[in-house]
């Protein structure tokens, strides 16, 4: 696969693309700065200088063009300031999916935020509205006609992933390694018949590749009785 990725050089987007590229596939993605490029390049990945907000749909397109797939794993928000985060996180994602409309790429898989995620804390208001971009930037994807993903990983740490999991449509919040969140988004590129699907992930028991494929064969019979039923509805 050739994946375009947005946020390569950040927690989950190096470690996607790590696996991707270990794995004899080819991860490309956006870099703003030379030294992120460089680190990049000593692992075999391929980036091209540029920046999601500066950029142009049709420079967006262009740059992902031949693309099988794209991640979307950046995110602004507690990093720089609140007119960032609508940039980025809030409003990023549609533009992204309209440049691939454009380019012929119909995968996307959109790394979100898990709802309940540190809900047990005391958050201020910036987090609050990192929260309110995320899921603007929802409510836009799934409006598309692409084939989308939506994964939600709940609280992330840098422990050394498990390739266990917990994903599924609905789930209690825990903790997860963005290790292990890599690993899923990996899987479920090799997926392709898991789509238009909003899957939350946390920490849990199963193998990674076993939670993808109860999912896998779980929307097959779900596509089976829906052809069923409307075979019985045809005169």
């Amino acid at each position: 696969m050739k994946v375009f990725i947005i946020g390569i050089a950040g927690g989950i987007g190096r470690r996607v693309a790590k696996q991707l590229a270990e794995a004899g596939d080819e991860p490309i993605g956006l870099v703003r700065r030379p030294e992120q490029a460089e680190a990049l390049a000593l692992g075999g990945i391929q980036t091209v200088r540029g920046d999601l907000v500066a950029m142009s749909v049709e420079d967006l397109a262009a740059t992902m063009r031949g693309c099988d797939a794209i991640v979307f794993s950046a995110g602004a928000g507690g990093k720089e300031n609140d007119e960032a985060t609508t940039r980025v996180d809030g409003d990023g994602p549609r533009k992204l999916a309209t440049a691939a409309e454009r380019a012929g790429v119909r995968r996307f898989i959109l790394v979100s935020v898990f709802p309940e995620a540190w809900r047990e804390r005391r958050m201020d208001a910036s987090f609050e509205h990192y929260m309110v971009e995320k899921k603007k930037a929802e409510t836009q994807l799934v409006l598309t006609d692409l084939d989308w993903l939506i994964v939600r990983p709940s609280a992330l740490t840098n422990e050394p992933g498990t390739g266990r999991v917990d994903l599924g449509l609905a789930k209690f919040h825990t903790e997860i390694a963005r290790d292990d969140v890599a690993a899923t988004i990996v899987e479920l590129l090799r997926t392709p018949g898991l789509n238009r699907l909003i899957l939350e992930l946390t920490g849990g028991g199963m193998a990674i590749s076993e939670g993808i494929g109860a999912l896998a064969f779980d929307s097959a019979a779900a596509a089976e009785k829906l052809i069923a039923r409307d075979s019985d509805k045809t005169p």
